[in-house]
């Protein structure tokens, strides 16, 4: 099988490249190189070698239509990634998120019936979901809650109910309805259904995997949007102490990116998660704050995580994930456990230099209203 990966010289793509490479598959990197990504100009050096690369935009047709030639099956990864930044750069997120789908989705549509594709398997995202799923004390169940500006304004950051009381949060399973909180959670699933329905449409066995919290090595830590591991490591390696908005107790649920890259590898084999979105996560969850102090403890760093009480539009309380149908239809459970997973990345934050943007990103998202 011969695999195109669309941004797949980034942080999840290059893993997904080394499991596809170690099964025997051939594969073909599409990749734009964004430099908000990759600090270095060129083919990163940890890029496998065996890896073609083809450095084009994914809203490019010419550049789609190349890469796709002789192509068995897609992984669509490609994608501008973080809530706050969506929420200010609405047209680049849209650009890339819908149109560059759109683009992959009309050159796959055109091929002719002699040269099918086998398998479209595209990323999606926890973001959709908004609020994970929630239960009161009298054991209702609620899956479209959110906190009012007025109830965050005043610092009352836990899910209530009508009756006031705080909701508990309960895993997050994919028949949750979706509640679309930012651009990119909005993006994210423009990606996720029209692959599913345009697959559907032309016969394309097409799988969309509904990502959680993903950490590990080659994480952008320069990039101030990326996940909130790589965002603690920048500030812990540049001696300042991590930011945490509200008081650091929401919940995810994080998974280490080779156990995401085996989902990916899986959702090319399994006939069973054909038509459907999977959540890929740990289905464990831990505080924000506990992840912070977790991170300077495997660094040896004494610095404490900050909690600076404030909040930012679009972010969402708790949301961990309910793996269950992802064991069903992929056969698949997180099988890097968190020890060995913040080990592995210490080991390769001790080579790594990373430029502290966070202040930065965080004043304009204040300059704009966007945090309060």
């Amino acid at each position: 099988m011969h695999v195109l990966i669309t941004g797949g010289a980034g942080f999840i793509g290059s893993h997904v490249c080394d499991e596809l490479l170690g099964r025997g598959r051939r594969v073909r990197v599409l990749d734009n190189l964004d430099e908000q990504v990759h600090e270095q100009s060129g083919r990163p050096a940890y890029l496998a070698a065996d890896a073609e690369l083809v450095v084009g935009d994914v809203r490019d047709r010419g550049s789609v239509e190349a890469a796709l030639r002789g192509i068995d099956a897609v992984i669509h990864l490609a994608a501008c990634v973080g809530v706050g930044q969506s929420m200010y750069e609405i047209g680049r997120y849209t650009g890339v998120n819908d149109y560059g789908t759109a683009v992959l989705l009309q050159a796959l549509s055109e091929r002719s019936a002699a040269s099918p594709l086998a398998r479209l398997v595209v990323a999606s995202s926890m973001s959709i979901y908004g609020e994970g799923l929630m239960i009161d004390d009298e054991g209702r169940v609620h899956d479209q809650v959110e906190r009012s500006g007025e109830q965050l304004r005043r610092g009352r950051w836990e899910i209530e109910g009508p009756s006031g009381a705080p909701l508990r949060p309960l895993p997050t399973p994919e028949s949750k309805r979706p509640a679309l909180n930012s651009v990119y959670a909005l993006g994210k699933y423009a990606q996720e259904r029209m692959c599913l329905v345009v697959g559907r449409a032309y016969g394309v066995e097409t799988v969309a995997l509904r990502l959680f919290n993903v950490y590990g090595t080659r994480q952008a830590l320069s990039n101030p949007y990326t996940g909130v591991l790589a965002i603690f490591a920048s500030r812990l390696l540049n001696g300042k102490p991590p930011r945490i908005f509200e008081d650091g107790l929401q919940r995810r649920d994080f998974v280490h990116v080779r156990d995401v890259a085996r989902a990916f590898r899986l959702a090319l084999e399994a006939e069973a998660a054909v038509g459907h979105a999977v959540n890929i996560a740990s289905g464990e969850s831990v505080t924000i704050r506990a992840v912070g102090e977790r991170l300077a403890a495997a660094l040896g760093v004494t610095v404490e995580p900050i909690t600076t009480g404030r909040y930012r539009v679009g972010d969402i309380r708790h949301c961990f994930a309910d793996p269950s149908l992802a064991r069903r239809a992929l056969n698949f459970e997180a099988e890097v456990a968190a020890t060995d997973g913040f080990a592995e990345l210490v080991a390769w934050l001790a080579s790594e230099a990373a430029v502290d943007r966070v202040e930065a990103a965080q004043d304009e998202l204040l300059r704009r209203g966007l945090v309060a």
